[in-house]
Protein backbone atom coordinates (compact mmCIF):
# COMPACT_ATOMS: atom_id res chain seq x y z
CA UNK A 1 0.00 0.00 0.00
CA UNK A 2 1.36 3.25 -1.21
CA UNK A 3 1.86 6.51 1.29
CA UNK A 4 -0.23 8.78 1.54
CA UNK A 5 1.45 12.08 -0.06
CA UNK A 6 1.49 15.42 2.36
CA UNK A 7 3.01 19.02 1.01
CA UNK A 8 3.48 21.18 3.39
CA UNK A 9 3.86 25.22 2.49
CA UNK A 10 5.51 26.85 5.49
CA UNK A 11 7.87 29.61 5.47
CA UNK A 12 8.75 29.05 9.38
CA UNK A 13 12.10 26.71 9.18
CA UNK A 14 12.11 25.59 13.33
CA UNK A 15 8.05 24.85 12.22
CA UNK A 16 8.38 23.42 9.13
CA UNK A 17 11.36 21.18 10.52
CA UNK A 18 8.81 19.85 13.10
CA UNK A 19 5.53 18.60 10.95
CA UNK A 20 8.14 17.27 8.47
CA UNK A 21 9.57 14.98 11.12
CA UNK A 22 6.62 14.37 12.92
CA UNK A 23 4.19 13.45 9.52
CA UNK A 24 6.97 11.15 8.28
CA UNK A 25 7.01 9.31 11.64
CA UNK A 26 3.58 9.03 11.18
CA UNK A 27 3.92 7.00 7.85
CA UNK A 28 3.35 10.14 5.33
CA UNK A 29 5.39 10.61 2.29
CA UNK A 30 6.32 14.41 2.92
CA UNK A 31 7.31 17.40 0.17
CA UNK A 32 8.06 21.00 0.93
CA UNK A 33 8.04 24.02 0.21
CA UNK A 34 8.94 27.76 2.00
CA UNK A 35 7.58 29.82 -0.66
CA UNK A 36 3.76 30.60 -1.91
CA UNK A 37 4.54 30.22 -5.69
CA UNK A 38 6.67 27.32 -5.06
CA UNK A 39 4.25 26.03 -3.28
CA UNK A 40 1.40 26.23 -5.37
CA UNK A 41 3.45 24.61 -8.40
CA UNK A 42 4.79 21.80 -6.01
CA UNK A 43 1.15 21.12 -5.06
CA UNK A 44 0.21 21.28 -8.44
CA UNK A 45 2.99 18.78 -9.42
CA UNK A 46 2.92 16.09 -6.76
CA UNK A 47 -1.46 15.92 -6.37
CA UNK A 48 -0.97 15.07 -2.39
CA UNK A 49 -3.58 14.04 -0.59
CA UNK A 50 -3.53 16.88 1.50
CA UNK A 51 -1.97 20.02 2.12
CA UNK A 52 -0.79 21.75 4.94
CA UNK A 53 -0.60 24.96 4.59
CA UNK A 54 0.43 28.48 6.57
CA UNK A 55 -1.67 31.92 5.46
CA UNK A 56 1.14 34.00 5.80
CA UNK A 57 4.07 33.46 3.07
CA UNK A 58 6.20 35.24 0.75
CA UNK A 59 5.29 35.19 -3.14
CA UNK A 60 1.65 34.16 -2.52
CA UNK A 61 -0.64 33.90 0.40
CA UNK A 62 -1.93 30.84 1.82
CA UNK A 63 -5.71 32.10 0.96
CA UNK A 64 -4.71 33.13 -2.59
CA UNK A 65 -3.04 29.47 -2.64
CA UNK A 66 -5.96 27.86 -1.38
CA UNK A 67 -8.59 29.73 -4.13
CA UNK A 68 -6.19 28.45 -7.02
CA UNK A 69 -6.82 24.62 -5.78
CA UNK A 70 -10.39 25.14 -5.61
CA UNK A 71 -10.44 26.63 -9.11
CA UNK A 72 -9.11 24.02 -10.84
CA UNK A 73 -11.00 20.80 -11.52
CA UNK A 74 -7.62 19.17 -11.20
CA UNK A 75 -6.86 20.13 -7.82
CA UNK A 76 -9.92 20.96 -6.46
CA UNK A 77 -10.27 17.90 -4.32
CA UNK A 78 -7.30 18.20 -2.54
CA UNK A 79 -7.84 18.44 0.95
CA UNK A 80 -6.53 21.83 3.02
CA UNK A 81 -5.50 22.33 6.42
CA UNK A 82 -4.85 25.91 7.49
CA UNK A 83 -2.13 26.92 9.73
CA UNK A 84 -2.56 30.25 11.55
CA UNK A 85 -2.18 32.42 14.48
CA UNK A 86 -4.88 32.49 16.97
CA UNK A 87 -5.28 36.26 15.58
CA UNK A 88 -6.46 35.55 12.57
CA UNK A 89 -9.64 34.84 12.91
CA UNK A 90 -11.17 36.85 10.21
CA UNK A 91 -8.32 34.83 8.05
CA UNK A 92 -9.96 31.60 9.33
CA UNK A 93 -13.53 32.95 8.04
CA UNK A 94 -11.72 33.80 4.66
CA UNK A 95 -9.86 30.55 4.61
CA UNK A 96 -13.02 28.35 4.61
CA UNK A 97 -14.74 30.20 1.76
CA UNK A 98 -11.81 29.69 -0.10
CA UNK A 99 -12.22 25.91 0.42
CA UNK A 100 -9.98 24.91 3.37
CA UNK A 101 -11.38 21.85 4.67
CA UNK A 102 -10.55 22.40 8.30
CA UNK A 103 -7.93 24.89 10.54
CA UNK A 104 -5.25 24.44 13.40
CA UNK A 105 -3.74 27.62 15.55
CA UNK A 106 -0.57 28.00 16.53
CA UNK A 107 1.09 26.84 18.68
CA UNK A 108 0.01 23.27 18.27
CA UNK A 109 0.70 19.61 19.91
CA UNK A 110 2.20 17.28 16.90
CA UNK A 111 -0.18 14.95 18.12
CA UNK A 112 -2.96 17.47 17.57
CA UNK A 113 -2.24 17.80 14.08
CA UNK A 114 -1.94 14.25 13.28
CA UNK A 115 -5.26 13.71 14.62
CA UNK A 116 -6.68 16.39 12.64
CA UNK A 117 -4.85 15.38 9.24
CA UNK A 118 -6.10 12.05 10.06
CA UNK A 119 -9.35 13.31 10.63
CA UNK A 120 -9.63 14.89 7.17
CA UNK A 121 -8.39 12.18 4.96
CA UNK A 122 -10.82 9.95 6.39
CA UNK A 123 -13.73 12.04 5.16
CA UNK A 124 -15.52 10.93 1.80
CA UNK A 125 -14.11 12.89 -1.03
CA UNK A 126 -16.35 15.76 -2.03
CA UNK A 127 -17.69 14.42 -5.49
CA UNK A 128 -18.44 11.25 -3.56
CA UNK A 129 -21.36 13.11 -2.42
CA UNK A 130 -21.99 16.45 -3.26
CA UNK A 131 -22.25 15.41 -6.79
CA UNK A 132 -25.00 13.30 -5.93
CA UNK A 133 -28.84 13.58 -5.91
CA UNK A 134 -28.99 10.97 -3.27
CA UNK A 135 -26.46 11.34 0.07
CA UNK A 136 -26.62 8.56 2.24
CA UNK A 137 -24.40 8.32 5.58
CA UNK A 138 -25.11 5.42 7.73
CA UNK A 139 -28.46 6.05 8.75
CA UNK A 140 -29.56 9.28 7.04
CA UNK A 141 -30.78 9.42 3.20
CA UNK A 142 -31.30 13.17 1.60
CA UNK A 143 -32.92 12.94 -1.80
CA UNK A 144 -32.87 15.84 -3.79
CA UNK A 145 -35.14 14.28 -6.32
CA UNK A 146 -37.70 13.82 -4.14
CA UNK A 147 -37.15 16.36 -1.36
CA UNK A 148 -36.79 13.34 1.15
CA UNK A 149 -35.13 13.06 4.57
CA UNK A 150 -35.01 9.60 6.13
CA UNK A 151 -33.29 8.83 9.31
CA UNK A 152 -33.37 5.08 10.26
CA UNK A 153 -36.17 4.62 7.66
CA UNK A 154 -38.45 7.71 9.70
CA UNK A 155 -38.97 10.42 7.13
CA UNK A 156 -38.02 14.00 8.42
CA UNK A 157 -40.20 16.75 7.80
CA UNK A 158 -37.76 19.63 7.01
CA UNK A 159 -39.04 22.92 5.24
CA UNK A 160 -36.99 24.06 1.88
CA UNK A 161 -34.25 26.25 3.57
CA UNK A 162 -34.32 23.62 6.36
CA UNK A 163 -33.27 21.15 3.36
CA UNK A 164 -30.91 22.49 1.69
CA UNK A 165 -28.82 23.62 4.60
CA UNK A 166 -28.80 19.74 5.70
CA UNK A 167 -28.50 18.68 2.26
CA UNK A 168 -24.97 21.06 1.85
CA UNK A 169 -23.97 20.13 5.35
CA UNK A 170 -23.95 16.45 4.93
CA UNK A 171 -22.11 17.04 1.81
CA UNK A 172 -18.76 17.95 3.33
CA UNK A 173 -18.62 15.89 6.34
CA UNK A 174 -16.40 17.29 8.61
CA UNK A 175 -16.05 20.22 6.61
CA UNK A 176 -16.66 23.71 8.62
CA UNK A 177 -19.02 26.15 6.87
CA UNK A 178 -19.57 29.61 7.70
CA UNK A 179 -22.86 31.19 7.99
CA UNK A 180 -21.84 33.17 4.44
CA UNK A 181 -21.09 30.19 3.39
CA UNK A 182 -24.33 28.33 4.24
CA UNK A 183 -26.14 31.62 2.97
CA UNK A 184 -24.40 31.51 -0.07
CA UNK A 185 -24.32 28.10 -1.10
CA UNK A 186 -27.50 26.62 -0.20
CA UNK A 187 -29.85 29.35 -0.25
CA UNK A 188 -28.42 32.00 -2.74
CA UNK A 189 -26.37 34.94 -2.58
CA UNK A 190 -29.81 36.95 -3.42
CA UNK A 191 -31.36 35.15 -0.20
CA UNK A 192 -33.23 37.37 2.41
CA UNK A 193 -32.06 35.08 5.08
CA UNK A 194 -29.48 37.05 7.08
CA UNK A 195 -26.31 35.99 9.05
CA UNK A 196 -28.27 34.76 12.77
CA UNK A 197 -30.74 33.48 11.03
CA UNK A 198 -29.22 30.55 10.16
CA UNK A 199 -28.85 29.69 13.64
CA UNK A 200 -32.78 29.66 13.70
CA UNK A 201 -32.59 26.80 10.78
CA UNK A 202 -30.68 24.88 12.23
CA UNK A 203 -32.02 24.84 15.83
CA UNK A 204 -35.10 23.89 13.56
CA UNK A 205 -33.11 21.33 12.19
CA UNK A 206 -32.05 19.57 15.37
CA UNK A 207 -35.37 19.46 16.91
CA UNK A 208 -36.20 17.16 14.23
CA UNK A 209 -33.44 15.49 14.35
CA UNK A 210 -34.16 14.54 17.93
CA UNK A 211 -31.39 12.28 19.64
CA UNK A 212 -29.51 12.65 16.69
CA UNK A 213 -29.25 16.43 17.02
CA UNK A 214 -25.71 16.17 16.98
CA UNK A 215 -24.46 15.56 13.74
CA UNK A 216 -24.44 19.30 13.24
CA UNK A 217 -22.01 20.97 15.17
CA UNK A 218 -21.44 23.93 16.30
CA UNK A 219 -18.00 25.97 15.87
CA UNK A 220 -17.83 28.61 17.60
CA UNK A 221 -17.22 32.17 16.02
CA UNK A 222 -17.47 30.11 12.47
CA UNK A 223 -20.27 28.63 11.81
CA UNK A 224 -21.22 24.79 11.21
CA UNK A 225 -20.29 21.10 10.45
CA UNK A 226 -21.89 17.84 10.09
CA UNK A 227 -20.47 15.12 11.87
CA UNK A 228 -21.25 11.70 10.80
CA UNK A 229 -20.25 9.86 13.72
CA UNK A 230 -23.43 11.44 15.44
CA UNK A 231 -25.08 8.78 13.32
CA UNK A 232 -23.51 5.78 14.65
Amino acid sequence: MSKQKIVVVEDEPDILEMLTYNLKREGFAVKSSMDGLKGLALIRQERPDLVLLDLMLPGMSGLSICEQLQSDPETAHIAVIMVTAKSEEGDVVAGLGAGADDYISKPFSPKELVARIKAVLRRPAPESCASRERIEIAGLVIDSERFEVLLNQNSIKLTATEFRLLHRLASRPGRVFSREQLIDQSLGSDSVVVDRNIDVHVRAIRKKLLRHQGMIETVRGIGYRFNAAALQ
